[in-house]
């Protein structure tokens, strides 16, 4: 704590600090603060990301109260929060934030051009006006993507193949969420292609999961797939059996999402992202400016498969299928 003390003492003696150029905001050696907009509300709706983010920092050497302080802030998925919280973070002047999500990401850009923003799972980052470019991202954010033109269609042909005689679709979408017009885009067109019919159903909040999905089966879905962000990761636990309990086979996109009871999940790694977003973290604290660090894209995707929810559903999914599945739960 006596760190912290003299640490805010130094920066209240000196003018204009939050001018300095963002390579001297935080040099090798000194104590750092970090400052983290999650998305859910609460470290526990944030596991595994948030254990494995602290992990990740201690690989390289931060440790709590020694070198570094953790400002951790969870917006429960509340836009007023989001850009409450944001103005918090940037009010303490940290030296990096770590933002997760296509909300939370947004929220931190509009509060501050001058502190360095490290961003995970963001979907699309030169669409949120996040970034100039993958390559040369300018400004002062940067980080992981969770997203590729191709995961979405990937996706569905890959659901098709595993329940034989699929032809309707629900795609769950949360209209609040600033990618989904991207996500309702690329899935109509790639359902248009592999010959499915794609129905899309709106729910907001944990609340309207329930009523979301009773739509679902009287609409004689046979599955459904669910966009990359935070509600679906904050009812990750609520989604799958809500669509067993109806008789619907569950399409998620990430081993976190899958894990509860899903039928299948196809995307990105997310907790390599979350290395290489603090990683980034680390350079930048180190001296590295935010705009001349190339956003990284996903680099392994798995393939997952529940045969204990598929006998549930009373699918066969093809011997092929599981014999391309990265893992089978049976």
């Amino acid at each position: 704590m006596g760190i912290r003390i003299r640490r805010r003492e130094l920066i209240g003696a000196l003018v204009g600090t939050a001018m300095w150029p963002l390579a001297v905001r935080a040099q090798p050696g000194k104590f750092a603060r970090v400052g983290i907009l999650w998305h859910a509300g609460s470290s526990q709706e944030e596991q595994p990301y948030y254990s494995t983010l602290l992990e990740a920092f201690r690989r390289l050497g931060y440790v709590e109260g020694r070198n570094v302080a953790f400002e951790h802030r969870f917006p429960n998925e509340t836009p007023e929060l989001f850009k409450r919280l944001a103005a918090e973070l940037v009010a303490m002047n940290v030296d990096v934030i770590v933002a997760s999500g296509n909300v939370a990401t947004p929220y931190a850009k509009k509060a501050t051009t001058t502190i360095p923003i490290v961003f995970m799972f963001v979907a699309d980052p030169i669409g949120l006006k996040l970034v100039d470019s993958f390559a040369k991202p300018g400004g002062n954010a940067t980080g992981t993507s969770n997203y590729s033109s191709e995961v979405i269609g990937r996706g569905l042909q890959i659901l098709k193949e595993t329940i034989p005689g699929l032809l309707r679709v629900a795609q769950l979408v949360n209209p609040n969420a600033p990618t989904a017009p991207m996500h309702v885009e690329l899935t109509r067109s790639a359902a248009a292609e592999l010959g499915l019919a794609v129905q899309i159903f709106e729910a907001q909040s944990l609340a309207d999961l329930g009523p979301t999905f009773d739509a679902i089966a009287r609409a004689g879905m046979q599955a459904v797939t669910v966009n990359p962000e935070g509600l679906a990761f904050q009812g990750r636990a609520i989604i799958p059996k809500l669509a067993l309990a109806r008789g619907i086979a569950l399409s998620a996109y990430s081993r976190e999402t899958f894990e509860p009871g899903a039928l299948m999940s196809y995307g990105a790694d997310s907790l390599a992202s979350i290395r290489s977003a603090v990683v980034y973290a680390d350079k930048i604290l180190k001296g590295a400016q935010p705009s001349e660090l190339p956003v990284e894209g996903p680099t392994r995707f798995e393939f997952l498969i529940n045969l204990k929810t598929a006998k549930a559903l009373g699918i066969e999914v093809p011997p092929v299928m599981l014999g391309r599945a990265d893992e089978v739960i049976e």
